[in-house]
């Protein structure tokens, strides 16, 4: 079959298989997750035993395709945005160390904040690491750049980011394939040293690194995915990045009347940039997320034309962005009215009905009454949503893990009973390393770990964790007297209670294990449907 119909992470991926790739790496996490769950499930994938297992979370999952890039083999790692937060010490040295086999790093960013706790923009990741980034403006460019970018990573010789957005990542287009690559034969780096950062030779390597970046600027420049189209009109030049390009062109169907700078593959080429500035009395820059080449013109542009974008308001400084917003930035009232029917209420997130996590909240809400608020500490899961009615119980949800740090934390302020509370995957995401530190403080804390046995929250993957719980907390040095498993049932709530009330008054480290499977996961299983991804949040 030639043509597909595919989201955008999908066509990354079908892009990727296509051009050789021999793994995947990643941790679930909207809006990424499908590129790694088609891989998964792609029957070519199977045939070919493509690696495509989650890791425990992203920093692993990077470092694991920098191993196989080492062995000489293609890879894509799949991450959100703030996945890149936690692995961003292996991404920055990885551009230093830089590639053997091909290295595609996929971050799909979330403006608007629909599932997330930010809107960060991951291109200032890569423009601190020194690394191309490749930005596609639709499905189709989305496929082309993972089938060349993999032998654009091996011929720069460095990790090659692939940024994509909410809107892009989850919409469907049709996809024309391109002819299958090989995969590459294991073959060994031919420097047995290059990917040692000792110093001595991590500043021989970081040299190189900013002596490619001449090179990376002039296949940018020359990029396919760049492309200058020249207007009649001086008085306004726009620069605009990825899927931002689409948004423009939607208000010019027959043609825009002015300078059209399509900026999809970086380092911005800076020769391109300036003619802009010297041609135009006005430039707009049109960018999904942060003001990077904003930034970038208004740094080259001391003396010329007024730069507009999300720094000076013509484009507002948070949230994505639609057709109707970009026609207002050109001057126009929007053609469309973008208002929600006032008979149309909001229906906010929710638990599903017969979710283990309501018994669990249910009964720690009835265990700290004689505290009273203020006692609970979470983070990133459909738990998130015992902060919210009618549960109103959860008190912080900052990320991956921060409900054991931030109670260990609260803990040595003098704050009693602490409380934490956290998802089986978040735990072995980034729970473990808390829960050793409080361990070895002999915090006065109460970990409550709300086991579904599954990642649930992105529909369903494999959690690491499952079968292993207790034995991960008693080998971290829990006190086995102090580690208990409940099944959170209605039957079992006066038990749940009074364990939970029980522990609360232990002065050390308390592990309460609350078991029992995500009942979407249950669902599937009895009925054998595909996968749902993306419930709840």
């Amino acid at each position: 079959m030639n043509k597909l119909l595919l989201l955008g992470d999908e066509a990354i991926a079908q892009g990727a298989l296509d051009g050789g790739l021999s793994g995947v790496y990643a941790y679930p996490g909207t809006p990424s997750t499908e590129a790694t769950e088609y891989i998964r499930s792609n029957q070519e994938a199977i045939e070919r035993d493509v690696h495509r297992q989650w890791a425990a979370n992203e920093k692993t999952a990077l470092e694991g395709a920098l191993g196989m890039s080492y062995a000489g083999k293609r890879t894509l790692v799949c991450m959100k945005h703030v996945g890149l937060n936690v692995a961003a010490d292996p991404f920055i040295n990885a551009a230093v160390t830089g590639v053997n086999g091909g290295m595609l790093v996929l971050v799909a960013d979330d403006p608007s904040m629909h599932s997330s706790q930010n809107e960060q923009d991951s291109r200032f990741y890569a423009d601190f690491a020194n690394l191309p980034v490749l930005e596609p403006s639709d499905q189709q460019e989305a496929y082309d750049m993972a089938y060349d970018g993999l032998e654009l990573s091996e011929k720069l010789k460095v990790p090659v980011m692939i940024r994509v957005t909410t809107r892009l990542a989850h919409s469907r287009a049709g996809v024309i394939r391109k002819a299958l690559k090989p995969e590459n034969k294991m073959h060994l780096p031919d420097n047995l040293r290059q990917f040692i950062l000792l110093p001595a030779f991590a500043r021989k390597s970081y040299a190189r690194l900013l002596e490619a970046q001449k090179e990376f600027t002039a296949i940018a420049a020359s990029s396919v995915y760049n492309k200058l189209m020249k207007g009649g009109d001086k008085k306004l030049g726009i620069i605009a990045c990825g899927i931002a390009y689409n948004y423009l062109m939607e208000n010019y169907p027959e043609g825009c009347p002015y300078t059209v700078f399509k900026l999809c593959h970086y380092p911005p080429p800076v020769e391109v940039i300036n003619s802009m500035v010297e041609e135009h009395d006005e430039l707009l820059i049109l960018e999904e997320g942060y003001p990077l080449i904003e930034r970038m013109v208004k740094g080259i542009t001391h003396v010329g034309p007024k730069v507009k974008g999300r720094l000076d308001g013509t484009v507002p400084r948070a949230g994505e962005l639609n057709p109707d917003i970009v026609m207002h930035a050109l001057g126009f009232e929007p053609k469309t009215i973008r208002q929600m029917p006032d008979l149309v209420v909001n229906r906010p997130p929710g638990m599903c009905a017969g979710c283990s996590h309501i018994d669990t909240f249910e009964a720690l809400i009835e265990a700290l009454k004689p505290y009273g608020d203020g006692h609970v500490f979470s983070d990133i899961g459909c738990y998130t949503l015992g902060a919210l009615p009618p549960y109103n119980t959860i008190n912080s949800c900052v990320d991956m893990g921060a409900s054991v740090t931030m109670a260990k934390g609260a803990a040595d302020a003098g704050l009693f009973p602490s409380v934490a509370v956290i998802g089986d995957s978040t735990f072995t995401h980034s729970g473990m390393t808390g829960l050793i530190d409080a361990v070895n403080a002999g915090s006065p804390v109460t970990i409550i770990i709300s086991d579904n046995e599954t990642t649930a929250m992105t529909g369903g993957q494999d959690s690491s964790g499952t079968g292993k719980l207790e034995d991960i907390c008693e080998g971290i040095g829990v006190d086995p007297l102090h580690i208990h498993v409940v099944e959170p049932l209605k039957k079992n709530h006066d038990r749940l209670v009074g364990v939970i009330a029980e522990e609360m008054k232990y002065r050390g480290v308390s592990v309460i294990i609350a078991r029992r499977e995500c009942i979407q996961t249950l669902k599937r299983k009895k009925s054998h449907k595909v996968p749902q991804r993306n419930c709840h949040v």
